[in-house]
């Protein structure tokens, strides 16, 4: 094993639509890295409009300019594309409610709208674990999986399931990304998003069967098994204390445990 580092730093704009890479990404108050899920599409009732909920979103292809405050979207099937303004999201919405066929609204947070509101900070992954992942189902590639997964931060020159020693078998472990201090809070629970074609929104046969049986399979030993008492997770939660508020983390930044 070499020494870890982040070789990928993937945020999220728009919560549940594409992402975009980036060099190197500031930690907000709460934890959350800059520009991930900072908007979110919700209903009439507040909920959220996501791959939970509708398949329907994986069919859309979405480009952020955070440099414009603009997103370009689109259905995938399609040529066209429609740029919109961020700062005036009503346009936006409108075409969306067409999309989804009921009235939605396009919100904005700024700390980020993350799955987990206690461990706010971004979720970490290895380049091996997702080559891992990708061998055990066939014509299912490493980018796919990165794109079902959904982590921000991936870890190289690590073997497979690596991330898992970021957490202990009674609570957080401590680990630094180039410095800046986090909190391992545990594996990441699973929901229906990784089982389909994250183009198309079609299922793919057998995913979470294969999954669970693979996931136990090759569980390392050193896992603690407390920890899962089902194998439905992958990645790991965390957080960060906040003298890292404020902090950057980058690619090619070492990251080490620290206890």
């Amino acid at each position: 094993m070499s020494q870890p580092t982040v070789e990928r730093i993937r945020t999220y704009p728009i919560k549940s639509l594409d992402g975009v890479d980036r060099d190197r990404a500031e930690l907000l108050p709460g934890g959350a890295l800059d520009g991930d899920r900072e908007y979110a599409v919700v209903d009439a009732d507040g909920e959220y409009v996501n791959g939970k909920r509708t398949a329907a979103v994986h069919r859309l292809d979405a480009t952020v300019d955070r440099r414009t405050g603009t997103v370009r979207i689109g259905r995938r099937t399609d040529d066209e594309r429609r740029e919109f303004d961020l700062s005036d999201r009503g346009p936006l919405a409108a075409w969306l409610s067409d999309y989804f066929g009921e009235d939605v609204r396009v919100v904005r947070d700024e700390r980020g709208m993350p799955d987990d509101t206690d461990a706010r900070g971004p979720t970490v992954i290895s380049t091996g674990t997702l080559r891992e992942v990708a061998s055990w189902f066939p014509d299912v590639t490493v980018d796919g999986v990165r794109r079902r997964f959904r982590a921000s931060i991936e870890v190289g020159g690590v073997p497979a399931f690596w991330e898992d020693r970021l957490y202990a078998a009674d609570g957080s472990r401590e680990f630094e990304v180039g410095g800046v201090r986090f909190l391992g809070d545990g594996p990441c629970n699973r929901c229906v998003v990784p089982t389909r074609d994250p183009d198309t929104g079609e299922p793919t046969d057998g995913f979470r069967a294969t999954f669970l049986r693979k996931r136990e399979a090759t569980l390392p030993e050193w896992v603690p098994a407390e920890r899962f008492d089902h194998f439905y997770k992958l990645m790991v939660n965390t957080r960060v204390p906040e003298s890292g508020w404020g902090e950057s983390v980058a690619v090619g930044d070492p990251v080490r445990l620290l206890d």
